[in-house]
């Protein structure tokens, strides 16, 4: 398995066969092409999943990719559904179309044979995924994460903790190869609390974070705790 870091929250993963491309976000890339390095590859089946329509999730360009790849799949949640007319005006093509499919929370898919993908329930908006394909399982978290920020009520904040240890439990009988989760500077002194419940509640094998802004800091931050002592050894830096 070769992991690429390629923006934001975007990560593409290369399999034996296929390749996993998840959360395209192109704003501040440099170069040709909507993926960097990924029209070498036009032989290898391509999947690709958009957590929830937020735009430093879900961006247009992907829609090209399907002109790169002779295979190519989109596993999109249900909160970006687009319809044929809103294609059409975006310039999206109908073969994109034809291959898209639109899931909620809850799922549990045979995209193809020996690709399965469930989803999550995301504590922001649409879903997060766990695909088991060729022997490995992955998990991309979308915004799946502990979200707490100052001058929030303690309701609000009940109600975040509550729903993000929920969802998280669903996972807690699972080993994971490779894990993309949260961890977002924005919430200052709060920005590894979900990272951290997470690696302490789910056999998790390998670690990036992602949703950092740009702002690599905080892995570090993350590492130089006390608290990620038993699991630093598995925070990866996304490259």
């Amino acid at each position: 398995m070769k992991i690429t870091y390629i923006n934001h929250s975007c990560f593409l993963v290369e399999l034996r066969t296929c390749l996993l491309l998840f959360d395209y976000y192109s704003e501040g890339l440099k170069g040709d092409g909507p993926v960097p390095g990924i029209d070498k590859l036009p032989d290898k089946k391509l999947y690709v999943f958009v957590s929830h329509k937020h735009p430093d999730h879900f961006d247009k360009r992907i829609f090209e990719l399907e002109k790169i790849h002779a295979v190519t799949y989109y596993l999109i949640s249900k909160d970006a559904k687009m319809n044929q007319n809103y294609i059409r005006k975006k310039g999206i093509s109908e073969s994109a179309w034809e291959k898209m499919r639109f899931v909620g929370k809850d799922e549990n898919i045979e995209l193809d044979k020996g690709i399965a993908v469930m989803t999550l329930a995301s504590t922001d908006r649409g879903v997060a995924f766990l695909v088991k394909a060729e022997g490995n399982t992955i998990y991309h978290a979308g915004d799946l994460n502990w979200w707490s920020w100052e001058g929030e009520t303690e309701e609000c904040e009940r109600d975040m903790e509550r729903r993000f240890k929920h969802e998280v439990k669903k996972l807690s009988e699972v080993v994971i190869d490779v894990a993309f989760l949260p961890l977002d500077p924005r919430q200052k002194d709060r920005f590894y609390w979900g990272f951290d419940y997470f690696m302490r509640q789910v056999k998790v094998k390998a670690a990036y974070p992602m949703h950092f802004w740009g702002d690599r800091t905080v892995i570090e931050r993350l590492r130089e705790m006390e608290a990620s002592e038993e699991y630093r050894d598995r925070i990866m830096e996304p490259i």
